[in-house]
């Protein structure tokens, strides 16, 4: 926030309330604006943004993690454990290997992504070589990040990028890889290495004997299976509910691209190349759906995250089968796990409408629609709006301030920071049957 309202990183200087709102967006990795991120900071205040959606989308407990082990000389065996779960790593040893894994990963896909968006302009629109660059790299960062900001002021429905549909593609998987999360990304190198190395040392050898471990583990079955799901319904229904819409002005493909562009963006990337404010009642539905579900574990985005989706409807089906566990892959899932999923759904739904109550209370004029709408954004760090952000009150903004801050640090993981642990239970008390329909 401070060094936002330094001289050199606006034209016409920020409020305090406009640069913490915006600060907290960039390192939640929201992308929720109140102002014109391309016109109204200087470069100098767009890096500041950029670094800040960086360390975000990165994860602040990666930054501090891997750099306080150089400065202080090692880590904790207690801070080694901590880590070890948030890596996904087999062994305590490979923890710092893995952030180290995290960071170079992150910048090659970066640096790949910002090549090909370079590629993908139009020399016409941007004739200099460097804002050319510059512009690659900033959405490039920004979409992997799945932060959603952009220095085009009606972002990728600007007349000059609504129709470059190879740059929406780009965007799209650089959303869907940074937001299908680092666990999943280091598994299937690891999968695709194991299957590369078994098709050389089968080569000129007859019954060679091929062991196939559990590689893909059960953790990125569930992600991928749910993230394409979601991906192939959100673009079906986009498709179907504005064809004759927001898509009248674009041919089958760019239909296609478009529609696909709009089931990944509301996956907390928050990037729009349609008028977001002529959406159908149906399809506004569908987004709040999509954002509300969010990235996955482990990745750059928000929400209650493909797994706990996948989790809670299997639960259904187990429930309706009669079943007293859930099974998946000839696997059972932990009783913790489906608590866990459970209590972030009431959660996340507990606090949107806190927050939506409150607005209502701020922002009198505003449609509930609206509201809503801006709150599931703000809790999911998805950054899509119907045009209110520049025109909320102070009290609507620190609403979501909060509601941004809490989305992307879990509530469930503040409720776990607050509470004392319990360390054991040595007792258990019968057990009684509770009336629930």
């Amino acid at each position: 926030m401070l060094m936002l309202m330094l001289p050199n990183a606006t034209y016409a200087g920020i409020k305090p309330i406009d640069a913490l709102f915006t600060s907290t967006s960039a390192v939640c990795v929201t992308g929720l604006a109140v102002v014109d991120t391309g016109t109204f900071y200087t470069t100098f205040g767009q890096i500041i943004i950029v670094c800040l959606i960086q360390i975000g989308g990165i994860g602040i407990m990666t930054f501090t993690s891997y750099f306080s082990y150089f400065f202080r000389g090692g880590s904790s065996y207690e801070n080694q454990l901590m880590l070890r779960e948030m890596t996904n790593s087999e062994k305590i040893a490979e923890v710092f290997g893995t952030l180290k894994k995290i960071l170079l990963l992150t910048f090659f896909i970066e640096f790949v992504g910002a090549v090909f968006i370079y590629t993908s302009l139009d020399s016409e629109m941007i004739p200099n070589f460097l804002d050319r660059a510059y512009f690659a790299g900033f959405h490039a960062v920004s979409a992997f990040c799945n932060a959603g900001f952009s220095t085009l002021s009606a972002g990728f429905y600007d007349i000059g990028f609504r129709f470059n549909y190879p740059l929406q593609i780009y965007l799209s998987f650089l959303i869907i890889m940074g937001g299908i999360g680092f666990p999943i990304l280091f598994n299937f190198m690891t999968y695709f290495k194991h299957l590369i190395v078994n098709s050389i040392k089968s080569l000129g050898k007859n019954n060679f004997y091929v062991y196939k471990p559990w590689i893909i583990n059960m953790n990125s079955r569930i992600v991928v299976i749910t993230t394409m799901l979601l991906l192939i319904t959100g673009t079906l229904a986009f498709f179907v509910l504005e064809y004759n819409n927001t898509l009248y002005e674009h041919d089958t493909f760019g239909k296609i691209v478009v529609s696909f562009f709009n089931a990944v963006t509301p996956r907390t990337a928050g990037f729009n190349n349609v008028d977001t404010t002529a959406l159908t009642f149906a399809t506004t539905m569908v987004i709040i759906f999509l954002m509300w579900v969010g990235a996955s574990p482990g990745g750059t985005g928000g929400g209650i995250k493909t797994s706990t989706l996948a989790i809670a409807t299997l639960n259904f089906f187990s429930l309706a089968k009669g079943k007293d566990r859930v099974e998946v892959f000839k696997r059972e899932i932990s009783d913790n796990t489906i608590k866990r999923a459970f209590a972030t759904i009431s959660l996340s739904l507990i606090v949107i409408g806190l927050a939506v109550f409150a607005i209502t209370i701020f922002d009198r004029k505003i449609g509930l629609l609206e509201i809503a709408f801006e709150c599931f954004s703000a809790y999911t760090t998805t950054g899509l709006s119907l045009g209110i952000t520049a025109g909320l009150s102070s009290g609507s903004k620190a609403v979501l301030i909060i509601c941004m801050f809490i989305g992307r640090v879990s509530m469930l993981t503040l409720l776990i920071a607050f509470f004392r642990q319990v360390k054991n239970l040595k007792y258990r008390y019968p057990t009684e049957e509770i009336s629930i329909n």
